[in-house]
């Protein structure tokens, strides 16, 4: 009871906050134009403020570990190579890009350290894994989505080069590195400055929840009920079965167990949905899976976290 009790303090607050925003939108406090700002502001200046502070005040030469870098990287690739596979089973095959990139992208940045922080008070190895695994969900995103396209694709090779230049000027991206440098070179952190940030990095969890749980929307998400039970559990269940005891004989535990959990069975992100419209799909099977792996998952992942906490691996 006292595992099961650990773990839903760390999951059911944040399902909590971001069904807020949901209700915050219902009764009309939240509109489009106010969620769109609001994830524009945690992407841009929260998210980064908080990964640069934790990173810059930690000696990054005892945080990095370039075998748990390189096995999100991997994993995070074979993912992608299943769910391509698993794809073609689809009939009729018009959502084979969305599924696929809905199947591995996971809500790493926002429920990920949200998570982390209510275990252990920071963001533990969670920029880690982001290094490791989110570039390659965007670049491998935009490949699929043009390669499924409906009705026969190619690659869009001029979106690739605009995600490649998004991920060279990603604040989520250079706040870590601007942390990783800022660590590596020793520099002190003034008072005034770190209550400054501290501040800023204060509104991250809260604001991002709250805009994840606005942006959800019904309409026609659940039109192919069957692809999305089918994609909704490999996010959910699927590659964590897979992935985590290998995660675990590899010698991964504690935050870098926590956040190998997150990286695999997180919700899917709602920026799936924007890519998926931005490359001129409908966009509806995204977001039914967005909304059904968000409202499943403080359930699932208190599972994996219970499984784990139980076993003393975490």
């Amino acid at each position: 009871m006292e595992n099961l009790i650990f773990c839903l303090n760390a999951t059911i607050p944040i399902f909590l906050t971001l069904m807020l925003g949901l209700f915050f939108r219902k009764i009309g406090l939240f509109d489009d134009t106010f969620v769109s700002r609001l994830n524009k502001f945690v992407f841009n200046a929260a998210l980064p403020a908080l990964l640069f502070l934790d990173i810059a005040k930690s000696d990054f030469y005892s945080v990095w570990n370039t075998k748990f870098v390189l096995f999100c990287f991997f994993v995070t690739l074979i993912s992608i190579g299943i769910s391509t596979g698993l794809s073609y089973l689809l009939k009729p095959r018009n959502i084979q890009g969305e599924f696929i990139q809905a199947s591995y992208r996971s809500s790493a940045a926002i429920l990920g350290i949200a998570i982390i922080q209510n275990l252990y008070g920071n963001a533990g190895m969670a920029p880690l894994m982001i290094i490791g695994s989110v570039p390659l969900y965007n670049v491998m995103a935009v490949i699929t989505l043009s390669l499924f396209a409906p009705g026969g694709g190619k690659l869009d090779t001029a979106k690739l080069i605009r995600t490649l230049k998004g991920i060279a000027t990603n604040p989520i991206i250079l706040g870590i590195l601007t942390g990783m440098v800022w660590s590596l070179l020793h520099l002190p952190m003034p008072t005034i400055l770190n209550t400054a940030v501290d501040n800023l990095v204060k509104t991250a969890t809260p604001l991002g929840l709250m805009a994840m749980g606005g942006a959800l929307k019904f309409g026609k998400a659940f039109a192919r009920p069957k692809p999305l039970i089918a994609c909704s559990f490999l996010k959910l269940v699927g590659y964590e079965a897979v992935f985590l005891p290998l995660a675990v004989l590899l010698g991964f535990s504690h935050d870098m167990l926590v956040a190998i959990i997150i990286m695999l069975g997180s919700a899917t992100t709602v920026s799936c949905y924007i890519m998926a419209k931005n490359m001129d799909y409908d966009g509806d099977f995204t977001s039914g899976v967005v909304m059904t792996t968000t409202l499943l998952s403080s359930f699932t992942m208190t599972i994996w976290l219970y499984i784990c906490k139980s076993l003393g691996l975490i």
